[in-house]
């Protein structure tokens, strides 16, 4: 279109100041557009391509934009600039861009290749959107649908909705019910430079009864501080109960995945392989992250443990990125969301078999963060110190307790696995935490010193060799 070049200087001067900008860092970005599709008279989808001098791969972005006459009032944020023909919002936080995207996905649409998909029928509902997000942008309709809308984009259909069809289709109630979504080409992104399939954004139902799992906890551990003297069963907010229920949930979910997506028997070549990522991702903290070096012996000792095993869980598919900000409790029980994994990783990646435990990890290391992170601001009371060490504790057994009585798993008898796993989680805690919030990065250099202590004998034969 005649105003792309308007509008490629204001993505390049607008872009790398957005949280979900993945280039930071790297050196000359150059922005173009690649695809224009009108979705409306005045919301119009872009994809643009960021391309970089140091040789790497490109990145894709989705990139909604409403060109408007007027500067509607608590606009200002969202503001890429002014051109020719008017200014330029994102389109996401714009009540005429959200609207029209909702008529859209409603009236099932194709403008080009872009393709709505509706389950059921959509109300016209106002919509706010929720910004606490890195990767995504989510918007708000009434308080029905709730509308992810995915900013980087990787060939392939999204985990998330992937996985939640699935498990809606397989009569589970721990997904929220996927109501449409949005899929199309990314030009040249595929074999050879070929079109290939994405997914664009995923609506489901809104669950507004619902309580995020970490807000919860949150408010246990601070129920418990308040007491101080008390243990945490013997606290009002005790969280053990919910802990249980959402292990068992947990279960479920993988019990139905496991139904759903191919399974693969896990062999000693494979526990090997898993090994040396292990061992692969320790090498990039250690660089990164000096701390980790006293632990460094432990730590290989422990995947070196897990390439010793003969036997593991079979691998299946998995949330890939579970914690308590993952989980929603609502009045009819847990529900999970997210499963889109890691987003910062291709999706073939993200969609591989891989080990239940990892999610079982993810989990137990959200709980400790829980109890210690309210600890931040309180260093001059060092006796909570052991009560936040209890909250953990107790409602690390109690999930692993609901999970265990639900998927018949003997988790005393991968213990080996879960360590592995529990300790590579708390390695990319640590290396996340000191490149962003370095004051916290003792809660899972903590979690590093508590799981390598723990570690069996260095067996016979090494995974790092």
């Amino acid at each position: 279109m005649r105003d792309h070049s308007e509008l490629t200087t204001l993505l390049a001067d607008w872009l790398p100041r957005q949280r979900w900008f993945a280039g930071k860092g790297r050196a000359d970005a150059r922005v173009g557009i690649v695809q224009d599709v009108p979705v409306s008279d005045r919301l119009r989808h872009l994809i643009v391509e960021v391309v970089y001098s140091d040789g790497g791969p490109r990145d894709l972005y989705q990139v909604p934009l409403v060109i408007r006459p007027d500067a509607p009032h608590g606009h200002s944020g969202f503001l890429l600039g002014e051109m020719s023909t008017g200014l330029v919002y994102d389109g996401l936080h714009d009540a005429d861009g959200s609207a029209a995207l909702l008529d859209f996905l409603s009236a099932g649409q194709r403008h080009g290749t872009l393709a709505a998909h509706a389950v059921a029928p959509l109300s016209q509902l106002p919509a706010h959107s929720v910004g606490a997000e890195q990767s995504n942008t989510s918007i708000v309709y009434g308080e029905e649908y709730i509308l992810k809308v995915f900013r980087r984009l990787w060939p392939g259909v999204n985990p998330d909705l992937e996985v939640t069809r699935a498990l809606a289709a397989a009569g589970t109630r721990h997904v929220a019910s996927p109501l449409a979504w949005l899929d199309g080409e990314l030009p040249g992104a595929g074999e050879g430079g070929s079109d290939a399939d994405t997914t664009f954004a995923f609506m489901q139902e809104y669950l507004r009864s619902g309580t995020e799992g970490w807000k919860l906890a949150i408010t246990s551990v601070r129920d418990l501080y308040a007491e101080g003297d008390l243990p945490p069963d013997e606290v009002g907010g005790d969280f053990a109960g919910e802990s249980e229920r959402l292990g068992a949930a947990t279960a479920e979910v993988h019990t139905l995945l496991a139904g759903c997506f191919p399974t693969a028997a896990v062999d000693p070549e494979s526990l090997h392989t898993t090994a040396l990522g292990l061992h692969g991702r320790l090498d990039a903290a250690l660089t990164a992250v000096p701390e980790l070096a006293p632990h460094e012996g432990g730590a290989r000792a422990a995947y070196d443990a897990l390439a010793a095993e003969t036997a593991a869980a079979p691998y299946q598919r998995i949330h890939g990125d579970l914690h308590l900000g993952q989980v929603l409790r609502t009045e009819n029980g847990w529900v999970l969301f997210d499963f889109e994994g890691e987003p910062a990783r291709p999706v073939p990646e993200r969609r591989r078999l891989d080990s239940p435990l990892r999610d079982i990890a993810g989990m137990l290391r959200s709980f400790d963060y829980a109890a210690q992170s309210m600890l931040l601001e309180r260093a001059d009371e060092p006796g909570l110190a052991y009560r936040a060490r209890e909250w953990a504790e107790r409602n690390r057994v109690a999930f692993l307790d609901g999970y265990q009585a639900a998927s018949g798993l003997d988790l005393a008898a991968h213990a080996v696995e879960l360590r592995a796993y529990e300790l590579d989680k708390a390695v990319y805690e640590v290396l996340y935490e000191a490149r962003h919030r370095p004051s916290w990065v003792e809660i899972p250099l903590g979690a590093v010193r508590r799981l390598t202590a723990l570690q069996p004998p260095l067996p016979t034969g090494s995974a790092a060799a």
